[in-house]
Order: C-alpha cells, then structure tokens, then sequence
C-alpha cells in the first residue's frame, strides 16, 4: 500500500475520513573523518559541500521512511502536513525529523 505523503492540510481529490494522530520517523547521522577533510578543501574553495548534501539527503528519505511506516502501523494511507526539523545531538552528529498528521483518505465524489 502506496501511502500519499504531502505538506498541505488537504489532498486534492481526496476527503479526510479519521485522523490517526502523530506519525514521525528520524534519523541521527555523524559526520565522518573522510567527509570531512573533503568539506574543508570545499569550504576553502568555495561552493556546495555535495558529501554533506549527500549525507543530509539519506538522512531525510530514511527519516521520511520511518515516518511512513510509522503511519502505515497506525493505519493511515497517508500524511498530511508533514514538516521536517533538525538538531544537533552531539558535536558532529545531528538528527532530522520528519513528521506529520496520519489520516485515512478516500477519493472525493
């Protein structure tokens, strides 16, 4: 089962029959050594850290992931106004959070 993930309070084309509450999912990545000594010569240089980007990147679609699975246990087809955050939880380690309001939806007639 496909579950329909969106930002806004509302689908196009769908009405909201339950609100199953809360769905979230995170990640914790660390920076590591490697990364890091090529993000130094970036910096020096200029221009887009891609290894942190990358690494960012794997953080939000496990995080989103995790929140789908979350939704899908509560038995919701989808997540509605899904936002994400972020914080540091350890010199060089941070989190990212997605979450979101899990509903079952149907096609509007």
């Amino acid at each position: 089962m496909r579950i329909i993930v969106v930002t806004t309070e509302q689908i196009h084309g769908k009405k909201i029959n339950q609100t199953l509450g809360m769905a979230r999912g995170n990640s914790v990545r660390a920076r590591n050594i490697g990364r890091d000594i090529l993000a130094i010569f970036r910096n020096i240089a200029g221009g887009e850290i891609h290894e942190y980007t990358k690494l960012l990147a794997e953080a939000r679609e496990q995080a989103l992931d995790r929140m789908t699975e979350e939704a899908r246990s509560l038995g919701a087809n989808a997540v509605v106004n899904v936002r994400f955050a972020t914080s540091m939880v350890a010199q060089g380690a941070a989190e990212l959070l997605a979450y979101g309001t899990a509903v079952v939806v149907e096609d509007s007639e």
